[in-house]
């Protein structure tokens, strides 16, 4: 069978090439085309365009690029008509996919599957509208999402388990390297690690990171070690870390996680990662305008929490640090609290439990491949 695959970013190219993998594992005959990445092209197919042809963030950059965004849309949309796949399967990226599927809704009769539901519990809750109307089957990777979308709004989905837990079992179950032998390779002292994870887009690194390491810092006898983002130029970091005693490691953020002591992480997938390594954490996020930020998460913000581990768990299993309690002071106060052995570090690695028995241990790339193929063969 004939699968058509969009994604707009390299997580999506990761969990979309892990997608295609398993497909083929059911399907012998199975046939790809997509607009991806290399991960996706290694598994095979063709690729029509590649996602950093598609991802432009901010405002200014897309207006910017804005004819290029629109060609490579018609480009999209004429190639999956004329293409004819038995399944169009649209991966995040809600801005770009959500338009494809309308067009594709309104114009074919080819089914539009969702892999990795936009996460519209956090903003644009009106997109449910377009949800329902143009995407066939959703399938989530997020637990929660579940209640949100068939109890709030009456959508049945598939909850498939999550991409990011089923990477760190992997990783966990290959992984033999220890703490001495991690060290020595990436030329570290024998110290316990504060690991930072400061995020991957250069504004976050500017925002975040300084106040990270003035924190963990004041912790003379652990030493600080940065986890650098893929794309991101070491020159970029070292105009934060000179003369600031981090030492940085690059492609290497799981094997960091597996020896850190604590670590300190900004809003997103790493939240998630930290935990399943069973690294207690502090999570923190640096924003403008932070008092105005703070009442509008207290009164108009529909999320209680802004870390994947609080939002799975349904309460706080980490402290969060964000707009007003963003400080090196309030972050170096949690970090006393988590790096001895105690009850409070106890509390959180106990609460990690619970939120991998939420997540479950289904793979996610098996599971959705198994029901898009026996869908694609019923219709």
């Amino acid at each position: 069978m004939r699968y058509y695959l969009i994604v707009g970013e390299a997580s999506g190219d990761l969990h979309a090439s892990h997608l295609m993998a398993a497909l083929r594992r059911v399907d012998d005959a199975a046939e790809f085309r997509f607009f991806g990445g290399d991960k996706m092209s290694d598994v095979g197919g063709i690729r029509v365009r590649h996602y950093r042809e598609l991802a432009y963030m901010g405002f200014v950059p897309v207006l910017m690029h804005l004819p290029t965004i629109f060609r490579n849309m018609a480009k999209c949309k004429r190639d999956i008509v004329e293409w004819q796949p038995d399944a169009l399967i649209l991966v995040d990226y809600p801005g770009f996919n959500l338009d494809i599927a309308q067009y594709i809704h309104s114009h074919t009769q080819i089914p539009v599957y969702y892999y990795i539901s936009p996460k519209i519990w956090a903003w644009k809750e009106w997109r449910i509208k377009n949800i329902k109307r143009d995407v066939d089957q959703l399938f989530s990777i997020l637990p929660f999402e579940v209640p949100f979308f068939e109890q709030k709004h009456h959508y049945p989905i598939h909850y498939v388990g999550n991409p990011t837990a089923e990477e760190v079992r992997q990783f966990r179950e290959s992984y033999t390297e220890s703490g001495d032998e991690f060290c020595r390779r990436h030329n570290l002292s024998s110290r316990p690690i504060i690991a930072l994870l400061a995020g991957s887009r250069r504004q976050e690194i500017k925002d975040n990171l300084p106040a990270m390491i003035d924190a963990a810092s004041r912790f003379a006898d652990h030493q600080m070690v940065l986890a650098c983002a893929p794309g991101i130029p070491m020159d970029y970091y070292r105009k934060f870390v000179d003369g600031r005693g981090v030492e940085l490691v690059t492609d290497d953020t799981y094997a960091l996680l597996s020896h850190a002591r604590a670590a300190v992480v900004t809003s997103g997938t790493a939240t998630l990662e930290t935990a399943l390594f069973n690294v207690p954490q502090v999570v923190c996020y640096e924003t403008p305008l932070p008092r105005l930020i703070a009442f509008l998460r207290r009164h108009i913000l529909k999320v209680k929490y802004i870390s994947l581990v609080n939002l799975i768990a349904d309460r706080e299993v980490v402290n969060e640090l964000v707009a007003d309690t963003f400080s090196a002071d309030n972050i170096a106060s949690e970090l006393s609290r988590l790096l001895p052995d105690g009850e409070y570090r106890s509390q959180m690695l106990a609460g990690y439990g619970e939120v991998m028995g939420k997540i479950g241990e289904d793979s996610p790339s098996e599971c959705t491949a198994h029901i898009i193929y026996e869908l694609v063969k019923k219709s």
